[in-house]
Formats: C-alpha cells, sequence, structure tokens
C-alpha cells in the first residue's frame, strides 16, 4: 500500500489498532501519527464553552509550539467527565508516547465518540499497547477515527518551492456537530515543510477560516473539535517565514488539503440526513468579506448556542 494521507509527507508515520471501546464488531477505534524528530505544531480547537478533556490536556503539550505525535481514539469523546476525563486524557498521551518512543509531553490527544461516558481505560491501554506506526499506515489511520462518517477522509497535494518540492497531507473525521466558528470535528494535518512557528499558527488559522470555520451540518456545536498541523522539516528545504513568496505557495497548499476535507464532511453529513453548503462570492465579481459568508448561518448558530451553551 502507498503513502497517503497523514503519511504522505517526508518523516510521518500512523497506525491503528483495535481497542473495542465499543460494544460490537471488531473495528480499529485507536489510532495514532508520530513523526521521527520533534515538529513545530499549531492547532485549533473548539470555541465551545463545554471543553472535552483532549482539547484541554493537548493546548497544554501545545503550548510551547511543538509536537511529536497525536493518538486519537473513536467511539467515547471523554467528554463531561470531570477530573477522570483529564487523568485518562493525560494517560493516553503517556500510553502512547510510551508506545512510540517519544516524551509524553510531545505528544497530543483526540477523542471523538459518545459524550459523557467514561472511557473503557482496560480496553484502550490493550489497543494503544498494539499501535506499531508504518509508513504506509495512514489510511488506517484515517479509517480508525471514523465515527458516523460515510467514507474514510484523507488527502495529499505536492507543493513546488525554489528549494524543492514539499508534502502536505492530511486526514479527517465528522459528520454531524459541525458548525462556523470551530476548527472541524478531527483533523490532523501533516507537512515535510521547514515552518516558522508563526507561519504555521497564521496558515493553519487561515486555512480554519476559509475551510472548516464554513461548515454547518446540523446546528451543533462539538465539546472535541480539534485541528492539528505537524510540520517535520524533513523535505531539506530552507526555513518558510512569513511574507515570503514561498510563504504563499505553502498558505495555498494547505488551503488546498482542507478544502476538499470540507466537502467530504458534507458527504458524511448526509448519513445525519442534511447537506447545506453556501459557497458565497465564488461567482460575484467581487469576493465579499468573510464576515458576508459566515452570516449565512447565523441564526442558526444563535439557536444552537441557546439550547448547548457553547459559543
Amino acid at each position: 500500500m502507498a503513502r497517503s494521507g497523514v503519511t504522505a509527507a517526508r518523516g510521518f508515520k500512523a497506525g491503528a489498532a483495535a481497542a473495542g471501546i465499543k460494544d460490537g464488531p471488531p473495528r480499529d477505534d485507536v489510532a495514532v501519527v508520530v513523526a521521527d524528530a520533534p515538529c513545530i505544531a499549531a492547532a485549533v480547537f473548539t470555541q465551545c464553552q463545554v471543553v472535552a478533556a483532549p482539547v484541554i490536556v493537548s493546548r497544554e503539550h501545545i503550548r510551547g509550539g511543538h509536537a511529536q505525535g497525536i493518538v486519537l481514539n473513536s467511539g467515547n469523546a471523554n467528554a463531561c467527565m470531570g477530573e477522570q476525563g483529564l487523568r485518562d486524557a493525560r494517560e493516553m498521551a503517556e500510553l502512547a508516547a510510551a508506545q512510540t518512543g517519544i516524551h509524553p509531553a510531545l505528544m497530543l490527544v483526540a477523542s471523538t465518540g459518545l459524550i459523557g461516558m467514561p472511557l473503557p481505560m482496560d480496553r484502550l491501554r490493550r489497543g494503544i499497547s498494539k499501535l506499531a506506526p508504518t509508513d504506509e499506515g495512514g489510511n488506517a489511520a484515517a479509517r480508525a477515527i471514523m465515527t458516523t462518517d460515510l467514507v474514510p477522509k484523507e488527502i495529499a497535494v505536492t507543493v513546488e518551492l525554489s528549494t524543492g518540492p514539499v508534502t502536505i497531507g492530511g486526514m479527517a473525521k465528522g459528520a454531524g456537530m459541525v458548525h462556523p466558528n470551530m476548527a472541524t470535528m478531527l483533523c490532523v494535518v501533516t507537512t515535510d515543510a521547514d515552518l516558522d512557528p508563526r507561519l504555521a499558527r497564521a496558515a493553519l488559522q487561515q486555512a480554519a477560516d476559509l475551510s472548516f470555520n464554513q461548515i454547518s451540518v446540523d446546528g451543533d456545536t462539538s465539546t472535541n473539535d480539534t485541528l492539528v498541523l505537524l510540520a517535520s522539516g524533513a523535505a531539506g528545504g530552507a526555513l518558510i517565514t512569513p511574507g515570503s513568496s514561498e510563504a504563499d505557495r505553502f498558505r495555498s497548499g494547505l488551503q488546498e488539503v482542507c478544502s476538499p476535507q470540507l466537502g467530504a464532511h458534507h458527504r458524511g453529513g448526509w448519513q445525519r440526513g442534511r447537506q447545506h453548503q453556501f459557497n458565497c462570492g465564488r461567482h460575484l465579481h467581487r469576493r465579499p468579506a468573510g464576515g458576508t459568508r459566515r452570516r449565512f448561518g447565523g441564526i442558526r448558530r444563535r439557536r444552537s448556542e441557546r439550547r448547548h451553551g457553547c459559543r
């Protein structure tokens, strides 16, 4: 199997395993994406007032702008579980770090699934112990994080720079509880470009604003939304700094990765019974401001916020 998605970029491996988080036929439900060395890292998280434990832990770990991996599970969101949820999220990071040989503080965490249920840690421990990431594990990881998704969502693009090509790859999941002014449900983007940390943060936020932050599937906001960018620098080119022509090319490539994921979210959303996507300004001579595009979902968003206490 060829390298795909999050393992298309040099310096990354991924893998999946069956932990049996939910009862039923065995399926992979835990995944890991790990880099060969610490990466420049950036993230966009949910803006919901109710925040799940994995988001809290990942915010702590990525505060310094570096990470080397992320462990993800489907079937249980580890949300609204108080201190126990935090202990479980931190243990997930520690277990995955030990399994992949990296420092626990460099391992991020993401979970998706049922809210208000404790993680079955005995099952999760066994599942994480079976993770064996490889260069070709991207597709397996993308499948392991699916919940109500109809298809695995992954993509990779090559961006030509003056110092040589770089690759940007990604995987995502999410078919419901996706709403503007957030990141997405779960999305991991990897690149072998050497990024200035300021560029990584700004480019990721811009890509989110132009893609995932424009989606409304069912008017609900999630507790777990996480969009992560890991940059390994393994392509060997020069550092890409803000304001350079190379930065502009990288931003375009990152947006190209995120935009098809947006469309895939809506295809997955059919299973939830809805699909509404407005591409505002595409056919106008003058493109309206971002705020104009976002106002289409305003009434629905305010109703959702009152119902769920999320902003």
